[in-house]
């Protein structure tokens, strides 16, 4: 016998009357018939209890004893079945938010591979979002710069900065002092609101590994998780630049991202919970589809439906009234009407 199958064979479980059958894993399976027929007999007091016995039976005898034990069903022979879960049809939902994920337990180990297995994607550009260390951007930047090396005469010289934002309370000759006397007197650029200050310029040579990966962590630090490196020519031209971040960024938007934790994937946390629904699965809102059902009338007529009810007459009159003096047509259609007149309407 493969293994793609459960086979069960004489169940007698109940009102099952030697029931012999083969059942394919890993596919939707419907059990229909008539009431008292065995349906539920097969699915949980055969099928069901007998995975959940032999799951359990894997656990040592201090752990079952935390654990509910099931009758072994009465059958000649059951192979081939794995764990199971199950869900009978009585309705133990004592909260909106309870799921089949949350009852079976499957949403905390759902939650936790997204979390960690998830990748992170710029919502601007779409680049993949990840946290870089010196030692990676050096194998990224050896990886960029493989074939120029190889060709080249002479190694490629390469440059390493990192921005400093000026402060509204600062001008930039404050930070430009603070920087000389720190060492820091060589300027890349700089405009009104920041100064991108030379950390290094080194031959790319493999020899250069340490100093290449000290500058990397070193302008990381100063620039608060941001390096930028630029491929100079002979002429110290830039030819060709990368930006790298040791934080959830993304160095070419600068866009700041949270780092994927489970609570980020569950709708009954407020982190990953819906803005729109708050995790409830529904919103409140208004049916403009019944509030105005026939739009062939026109307001005289009757087309917002709430306000023709007796109690809500009053309200009709008032819409009447106060349409005439903003000069909405009362005995047009209602879709003939202008979208600004309504949208004063609604």
């Amino acid at each position: 016998m493969t293994s793609d199958h459960i086979y069960v064979k004489g169940a007698r479980q109940n009102n099952l009357k030697g029931l012999n059958l083969r059942l394919p894993l890993n596919e939707l399976i419907v059990i229909t018939g008539v009431s008292g027929s065995g349906k539920s007999s097969l699915a949980f007091d055969t099928i069901y209890s007998e995975g959940q016995r032999r799951y359990v039976e894997t656990f040592s005898p201090y752990a079952r004893q935390f654990l509910d034990r099931m009758d072994k069903p009465q059958t000649e022979r059951i192979e081939g079945i794995p764990p199971a879960i199950a869900i009978d049809q009585t309705n133990p939902v004592r909260t909106s938010r309870s799921t089949v994920g949350t009852m079976t337990e499957l949403n905390d180990h759902i939650k936790l591979l997204f979390a960690r297995a998830a990748r992170l994607y710029c919502r601007s550009c779409g680049k993949p979002i990840r946290r870089d260390s010196p030692e990676s951007i050096y194998a990224n930047l050896l990886d960029d710069t493989k074939a120029l090396r190889k060709n080249a005469a002479t190694s490629p010289r390469l440059m390493i900065t990192f921005r400093i934002m000026v402060p509204d309370n600062f001008t930039q000759a404050e930070i430009t002092g603070f920087l000389n006397r720190q060492g820091y007197t060589r300027i890349h650029k700089q405009d009104r609101h920041s100064i991108e200050v030379i950390q290094d310029r080194v031959r790319f040579q493999t020899g250069r590994r340490g100093r290449i990966v000290e500058a990397l962590e070193t302008a990381l630090d100063r620039g608060r998780g941001s390096v930028c490196a630029y491929l100079l020519d002979e002429d110290n031209a830039a030819q060709q630049s990368w930006r790298f971040s040791s934080d959830y960024r993304c160095a070419d938007c600068d866009i700041r991202y949270k780092e994927p934790t489970p609570s980020s994937f569950s709708f009954n946390s407020p982190i990953g919970a819906c803005e729109s629904c708050r995790g409830f699965g529904r919103t409140m809102g208004i049916d403009y589809s019944l509030v105005i059902p026939d739009e062939s009338k026109s307001l005289a007529e009757g087309a917002v439906k709430p306000w023709q009810t007796e109690s809500n007459r009053r309200y009709q009159r008032d819409l009447i009234r106060f349409a005439k003096a903003r000069k909405v047509p009362v005995n047009i259609p209602w879709r003939r009407l202008g979208k600004t007149h309504k949208r004063w309407v609604l």
